[in-house]
């Protein structure tokens, strides 16, 4: 019986650890905010948003008097409204409101079980409900812009709503198992192979489902992919999949030369 036992309990033991290892590895980074809009010079409002769980979403409105057209802003993986000013900026300048806002377990907002890209996507769901809600003279228009994750998210959420006018992915990856991929690419193809099946068990969701490569498919309004040539992160074949995937004369591809992953100073240069 303990020759039975003991390889059992080895076996539980590094089974646990791996998905504690699993857990830990994909944890978001926690980065709040040390600046505000104020510090580039505009007005804006501090605001708080339900979502699920009871949970708050932090954010930040910066309105425009006689504009009914907003545009959201959704961070990436680790990041912040904040890290998303530079984006903000020339729209803000060229008459658009825009809301900025941390998902959950990011920024200022509050912590819940884990992130996702379908938790972004719910997020922004209940962000945009609000905006309508409570700011709707504002929301007759709605426009979306993610970079990376928020990318992914932004047509995940868009791909399932009739109300947005518009929706920007900057550094989108086409399919959440490539990127997975790209990750773990030193462990061995069995190993990987049982963390992707177990991903996908933790969020809920087939990774071909919430593909951006399949859900951009499902987008009715005019989408911009914008992609730097230089991202070592998710390279720019990755939007050119998704294109490539769902030729449609609503989807355009911007590619920035030399711009990175992080390079939201390049992209900047041409939301002008």
């Amino acid at each position: 019986m303990s020759y039975i036992l003991i390889p059992a309990g080895v076996l539980l033991s590094i089974t646990a650890l791996l998905l504690i290892a699993i857990h830990l590895g994909f944890r978001a980074p926690r980065n709040r905010e040390r600046g505000t809009p104020g510090d580039f010079g505009f007005d804006y409002r501090q605001v708080t948003i339900p979502t699920l769980g009871n949970r708050q979403l932090f954010g930040w409105l910066l309105p425009v008097a006689s504009s009914n057209t907003t545009l959201i802003i959704l961070h990436g993986w680790g990041g912040n409204a904040e890290l998303m000013m530079p984006l903000a900026i020339p729209f803000r300048r060229a008459g658009l409101n825009v809301l900025l806002f941390d998902a959950r377990n990011h920024g200022s907002s509050d912590g819940h079980s884990f992130s996702s890209m379908p938790k972004f996507a719910e997020d922004l769901g209940m962000v945009i409900d609000w905006l309508k809600r409570e700011h709707g003279g504002i929301a007759e228009k709605v426009v979306l812009l993610g970079h990376s994750v928020g990318a992914g998210a932004v047509l995940l959420a868009a791909s399932r709503r009739a109300d947005i006018a518009a929706a920007i992915s900057v550094s989108a990856f086409a399919h959440p198992e490539w990127m997975m991929r790209r990750y773990l690419k030193r462990l061995p193809k069995p190993l990987v192979a049982g963390i992707l099946y177990y991903v996908q068990w933790v969020i809920g969701h087939r990774f071909a489902q919430i593909a951006p490569l399949e859900t951009v498919c499902h987008v009715t309004c005019p989408v911009l992919l914008v992609h730097g040539t230089a991202d070592s992160t998710v390279p720019v074949e990755d939007s050119r999949a998704i294109i490539g995937n769902c030729d449609m004369p609503h989807l355009t591809l911007l590619e920035i030369e030399g711009a990175g992953h992080d390079s939201v100073d390049k992209v900047e240069q041409h939301a002008n």
